[in-house]
């Protein structure tokens, strides 16, 4: 069974960090790229950072970039972003997703999702 599980949400006032791990399973992690999104009611889900098969590119949307890091580790089958300096407007639900083409900013260019994790930055 092919699966993606976000770890790693919660609660954090503004200026502080968060680590949010993609944990897959069922799939041949190593050929697959990973990006994360973002979704608040009522809004399309947003792309916010993404990270090549092999690790060597990575792709950040402006509102995180200068915040934010991903990386992965192919031994583990894990992507992680680390998200710093966070401020309320990054409060939403964040998912994780794979894929074997290079459309990394659009979630149709998406296979397999996870079912999400709730980030919640007080003010």
């Amino acid at each position: 069974q092919v699966q993606l599980v976000e770890s790693g949400g919660g609660l954090v006032q503004a200026g502080g960090s968060l680590r949010l791990s993609c944990a897959a399973s069922g799939l041949l992690f190593i050929v697959y790229s990973i990006g994360w999104f973002r979704q608040t009611p009522g809004k399309e889900r947003e792309f916010v950072a993404a990270i090549s098969y092999n690790g060597a590119t990575t792709y950040y949307a402006d509102s995180v970039k200068g915040r934010s890091t991903i990386s992965r580790d192919n031994a583990k089958n894990t992507v992680t972003l680390q998200m710093n300096n966070l401020k309320p407007e990054d409060t939403a639900v964040y998912y994780c997703a794979a894929t074997l083409g290079d459309n990394f900013y659009s979630p149709r260019g998406y296979d397999v999702w996870g079912q999400g994790t709730q980030v919640t930055v007080s003010s």
